[in-house]
């Protein structure tokens, strides 16, 4: 669900939540919790692990990558990534997490979940995110989807006792 383009100096996405403005020590704790470490990468420095590239935040096994220019929602979603993967498979895990739309579609929904738990973030504000990105969905806008089309992202959480509300 990640957009065909990355935006451009005068996109709309120009406007979302960076982890440089809510800090790394939440997003850290909250990634904690699941087995997971972030790391702080230099301002000008290249994310490793990123599938995206510039600002697009890396994995590479149990560990996400983010400078502080990462959008809020690439953090969230690639450590969603990781959280859906069995914990055997994430130590082989090196820039692409997923190998099917069921893991992807529930690393999207995850994503949202998880927003929640990060003070001044929100899900509210992180589909908002995800739309000026350019994520697609069917139904055209991330809240759609949420709200009416992801009930197999939903269970897919639900059977693996992750977050799904």
């Amino acid at each position: 669900m990640h957009p065909d383009t990355h935006p451009t100096a005068s996109d709309p996405a120009d406007s979302v939540l960076c982890v440089g403005q809510i800090g790394f020590a939440d997003p850290a704790a909250l990634l904690a919790q699941f087995g997971l470490t972030l790391e702080q990468v230099a301002r000008d420095a290249p994310i490793p692990g990123s599938f995206w590239g510039e600002r697009e935040a890396g994995i590479i096994g149990t560990t996400v990558y983010a400078r502080e220019d990462t959008p809020v929602h690439s953090l969230l979603h690639e450590a969603g990534h990781l959280i859906v993967l069995p914990e055997e498979k994430r130590a082989t895990v090196h820039t692409d997490a997923t190998d099917s739309v069921e893991e992807e579609d529930a690393t999207c929904y995850l994503q949202i979940v998880l927003a929640d738990q990060l003070p001044g973030v929100g899900r509210e504000r992180l589909m908002t995110d995800m739309d000026a990105w350019g994520y697609s969905f069917r139904l055209g806008s991330t809240r759609a989807w949420f709200e009416r089309d992801a009930a197999e992202a939903r269970e897919f959480l639900r059977a693996r006792g992750l977050p799904h509300t």
